[in-house]
């Protein structure tokens, strides 16, 4: 199991990690309004191993029409120790500490406290930003980060990626999770938050893996 956790540092938000909570579309942070998706984007090791790489050097997010600026991996983050299970055995820790990978573009993987600028729109509706990497998990059936606002967003909130290979079914899931609270005024009238949650789902799961994703 390979985790990372970025713990310090302000995001415009309270509720940090709300998107990993089981109860997160019935009891959503105040204010806030939830969206969850989820798609079946094939099956075996394979996949999953090479979803996983695509979802960590940002290519949701790209497919979305979103540029990426001044990503900045957290100082940090270089070297944390060793840390130990339950059982008191080491855990290797988070390759993302050890060695910095960056993809063809030069642009760094996700990492745990990373900051970076998102520029774009969707659909004619803004998708910029300053966002955190608020935390990234890579184990053997599961690999995804966690996304906060720092600010200059048109909705405070966060946003989780997870490829998921269940172990029951050999199928691999890629599921996007999110909670936004509006900031700019027009993003209050009704139905925009949403509208807008939606067509940035919808480029999300697609660019993971477009050739075979199914829709639940």
């Amino acid at each position: 199991m390979r985790r990372g956790t970025f713990r310090e540092g302000t995001v415009d938000y309270a509720a940090v990690g709300a998107t990993h909570a089981p109860d997160l579309m019935q009891y959503p942070p105040e204010h806030s309004i939830p969206a969850e998706d989820s798609w079946r984007i094939g099956s075996g090791e394979d996949r999953f191993r090479r979803a996983g790489e695509a979802l960590l050097s940002w290519t949701a997010q790209r497919a979305a029409g979103l540029e990426l600026k001044d990503v900045r991996p957290d100082a940090g983050t270089a070297y944390t120790g060793v840390s130990f299970d339950a059982e008191g055995a080491p855990i290797a820790p988070n390759r993302n500490q050890v060695e910095q990978r960056f993809d063809a573009e030069g642009t760094p993987f996700v990492a745990p406290g990373m900051t970076l600028t998102l520029r774009g729109r969707v659909k004619g509706m803004r998708a910029d930003g300053e966002l955190r990497v608020i935390s990234v998990t890579e184990e053997r059936r599961r690999i995804g980060f966690v996304l906060g606002t720092l600010g200059g967003s048109v909705v405070s909130g966060e946003e989780s990626f997870d490829i998921e290979w269940r172990e029951d079914t050999d199928q691999v899931w890629f599921t996007v999770r999110a909670f936004d609270a509006p900031v700019s005024l027009l993003y209050r009238l009704p139905g925009m938050v949403r509208r807008r949650r939606r067509e940035l789902f919808a480029l999300y799961l697609r660019a993971i893996s477009p050739l075979y994703a199914t829709p639940v």
